[in-house]
Order: C-alpha cells, then sequence, then structure tokens
C-alpha cells in the first residue's frame, strides 16, 4: 500500500527539493499544482507558518533499506474479495510513477492524452514486468527456490527484468529465449536486452520459433524446471511476460496507486486506459482493478502479436484464477495491433516512435507501447467521435532496450549531423599569429 510522509528540515523548509531554500519560495498561495508526479507531489497544509508547503516522499525513497525489501502485503480494500491475495511482496521498483500530460499532434477535439511512465521504474527493470515480479520473486522465496526459470522472445524485456530481479533476491536465473531458425546454433550476441540478462549472469537456452511453436512455452519450463530438479536444484517456473493469477497483482495495485494520484490531483479523472497487450497480465490487471475501484475507466488493450479473441481467453483465464466472477468481454476491449507480427516492424511504425520521440521527448519501444500509440493514434484518426472529448491515459510499459534491435531499420531516419565548421577559427588564429609577429 502506498503511503506518503511529509518531509521538513528545522529551517521550516522541504528536503530533498533541489535548489530551494524555503517553502515560501517555491509555492505561492494557491491549491494543488496540476502535478502529478507523486515524486514532486506537493499539498498545502494548515499551519500557522504562512503558504506552509509538504513535500510527498514515498516510503521506497525515504527509508534507508526499504529497496529489494521484502514486506507484507495488504489489498485495496476494493480487491480484498479475490482470491488467492498475496501475503507478501518485494520493493524492486521506483514506484509510485508519475502521470503526465502527453502533447501529442493531431487529436480530436477536445480529447486529453496523458501518460503514466511505467518506463520509469528503474533502469534495468524499468516497465510493466517489474509490477509482477514484486509478487512473483516474494513467491519464489517463501517456497525455498534457489533458482528461477522464464521464457520469451531473443529481445525479451520480461526476461532482463526477471533476471535482474532473480539477482537482487539472490536467486539464479535461467532463460529460455526464442530466435529463429537461422540463428538458434549461434552465439545471441549482446545487443540490448540479451546484454544486459546476460552481464547478470543468465543461464540462456534458446529454441527456434518452429520449436518454440510446435512444444509451447509450458512443456519448454517443465523439462527444463525437470533437470534442473534432477541436479538438485529448487527451481521456480515464472510464465511468459510474468502473466498469471499472482502476477496480475501487479497492477491491481497499480490501479491504486493511479487512484491515490487521481486524489492528489483533485481534478483529473480518465475515461479510457490504453495500454499494449503481449501476455495478458498488464491489460488483466488494470481491467479487473478499474472494474472493482472508483476508477471504472474503459480498458483498451492493444495486442502486439495474438488476435484479439486469444487475448479475451487468456484475459478470462487470468481473472478466473482470481475468483473475480467477471467476464472479460465486459471490462476490456482488446484491439489488434501486431501490423506484421510479434517484434517485427514496419518503416511506417518505427518512424513514428522516431517522430513521436522529437515532437514530445517521450522514447516508446518498437515491440509493445510503440505499436500501442501508433494504432491509438489511427484510431483517434479513423474514428474521431469515438474520443472527442475524452480523458485518456496511455501506460507506458517500458522495454526502450528493445531499440538497439532496430539500429539497423532505425539509421535510414536520421541524417541531421554535420561536422562542425572551424574555418573562422582557424582564420582568427592565424591573424592573432601575425599581429603577434
Amino acid at each position: 500500500m502506498s503511503t506518503y510522509r511529509w518531509v521538513w528540515n528545522q529551517n521550516d523548509s522541504l528536503l530533498g527539493w533541489p535548489g530551494k531554500q524555503s517553502s515560501r519560495a517555491m509555492v505561492t498561495n494557491t491549491s494543488i499544482p496540476k502535478l502529478f508526479s507523486p515524486h514532486a507531489a506537493i499539498r498545502r497544509l494548515t499551519s500557522t507558518a504562512p503558504n506552509r508547503v509538504a513535500f510527498a516522499v514515498s516510503p521506497a525513497a525515504a527509508q534507508i533499506g526499504s529497496f529489494i525489501a521484502e514486506k507484507p502485503y495488504t489489498p485495496p480494500s476494493w480487491a480484498c474479495d479475490l482470491s488467492p491475495v498475496p501475503s507478501h511482496s518485494f520493493t524492486l521498483g521506483q514506484f509510485p510513477t508519475p502521470i503526465h500530460k502527453w502533447n501529442l499532434p493531431n487529436l480530436p477535439e477536445g480529447t486529453e492524452v496523458w501518460i503514466k511512465r511505467d518506463d520509469l521504474a528503474g533502469m534495468e527493470l524499468s516497465g510493466n514486468k517489474v509490477r509482477k515480479l514484486e509478487f512473483l520473486m516474494a513467491d519464489a522465496v517463501a517456497q525455498g527456490a534457489d533458482c528461477v526459470i522464464t521464457v520469451g522472445g531473443i529481445q525479451s524485456n520480461h526476461c532482463r527484468a526477471t533476471a535482474m530481479a532473480a539477482k537482487y533476491v539472490n536467486l539464479d536465473c535461467y532463460l529460455i529465449l526464442v530466435t529463429s531458425r537461422l540463428l538458434v546454433d549461434e552465439d545471441p550476441g549482446l545487443v540490448g536486452n540479451l546484454l544486459v540478462s546476460r552481464l547478470l549472469g543468465a543461464h540462456i537456452d534458446l529454441v527456434s520459433k518452429g520449436e518454440f511453436s510446435k512444444i509451447g512455452s509450458v512443456a519448454l519450463t517443465d523439462l527444463l524446471n525437470k533437470r534442473l530438479l534432477e541436479k538438485g536444484r529448487k527451481p521456480y517456473v515464472i510464465s511468459g511476460g510474468g502473466s498469471n493469477s499472482l502476477g496480475n497483482w501487479g497492477y491491481i495495485e497499480a490501479v491504486r496507486e493511479i487512484e491515490e494520484q487521481i486524489q492528489l490531483s483533485g481534478d483529473v479523472q480518465f475515461d479510457d486506459i490504453v495500454v499494449a497487450c503481449g501476455s495478458g497480465g498488464t491489460v488483466a490487471g488494470l481491467a479487473l482493478g478499474s472494474q472493482l475501484s472508483s476508477l471504472k475507466t474503459k480498458v483498451h488493450g492493444f495486442s502486439v502479436c495474438y488476435n484479439p479473441g486469444y487475448f479475451y481467453n487468456n484475459v478470462q483465464g487470468l481473472i478466473d484464477g482470481l475468483q473475480s466472477g467477471l467476464n472479460s468481454h465486459d471490462i476490456v476491449s482488446i484491439e489488434d495491433a501486431k501490423g506484421l507480427g510479434y517484434a517485427m516492424n514496419t518503416a511506417e511504425e518505427l518512424k513514428f516512435v522516431k517522430d513521436i520521440a522529437a515532437a514530445t521527448g517521450i522514447v516508446l519501444d518498437p515491440v509493445y507501447s510503440g505499436k500501442a500509440a501508433y494504432r491509438m493514434l489511427k484510431d483517434m484518426s479513423n474514428n474521431p467521435t469515438k474520443w472527442e472529448g475524452r480523458k485518456v491515459l496511455f501506460v507506458h510499459t517500458g522495454g526502450l532496450l528493445g531499440l538497439y534491435d532496430k539500429v539497423d531499420q532505425l539509421s535510414s531516419f536520421f541524417g541531421s549531423w554535420q561536422r562542425m565548421d572551424l574555418e573562422e577559427f582557424v582564420h582568427a588564429k592565424k591573424a592573432l599569429v601575425r599581429c603577434s609577429a
């Protein structure tokens, strides 16, 4: 549960606000600023000191030793009827993540898009995966595991994040990575997520896409699990993307976080939540949490791999695992955004990622949030009345390391460089030498 404490120094000024000496210098006599970053959340308090202001500091930031720490978990009151409820979680991410206005071009009339920056949850663990792993790693430790097993694509964000989280809690990590038939017998290289996973000492087993399709992720992880057990290890299997009923709690908890941020802002309510959908756990947690909480926002999942029918069934299984009694078709809208296929991009999609970064300062990954944002804006352009006047919250799920795998495709979009012209400097130096002579 997210809580805040108000931090003051003895001179009646705020601690942790760089470049500011007193509360009076910071904020005039106004109500809460329209500032959604909880790391810089400001509230005016009743006090004998005029214009006294307090700084909300999250416990993870405030308490030494609270990061990478296990703690008891208490669910939101509106989620208490779900079952099973996890008993503990780890603090692995930098939460709450900020929400701010996203000034996208060519929006329908009256439409506002805001963005929740889960890409800022921490460099190595950034994105949606860390929220799930906080619960999954606690369960692994509780079960006495000495290693974890998971599966994903060759540039899997989830696998990289799992490798990092495992090391944080002193577990070994075994990754089954899916690559092309032509590359399955070669060294996978040191690009993007692979570089980080290998720096962390993750054990990597490669399978081809054909083998993965034929055998399936469950059978593959079961096989590796069996082999490790035979060697005396105590493995804990994490499903692809960390998407299972326990992992769902990561984004149920994120809904509570969004609720608290809305309450702090006081004047923003969202009509829609938009997120990429790759393994189903993130959209399932958001949709379930939104339905049960006070948010009641319409959740849109943009599928980046399988068809919408697959994900309706997938989300149904995930929420059934928590005995929610809800129907996936009633709580989420799944739309196709896969384009050429998982982790494959058209030139138009990659140019979109580049253009959005240049226009707004938000760097999207090409596999998940990039495709989701691209399809969202396409839908807004094709069906403007559907979105007119609505406040939309887009959840950035991270994955920026995946851009390194697209360098060759992206290179044609960049040309704004030149050798600096030093002729003026050379002439001036020559003139100075002549004068000295």
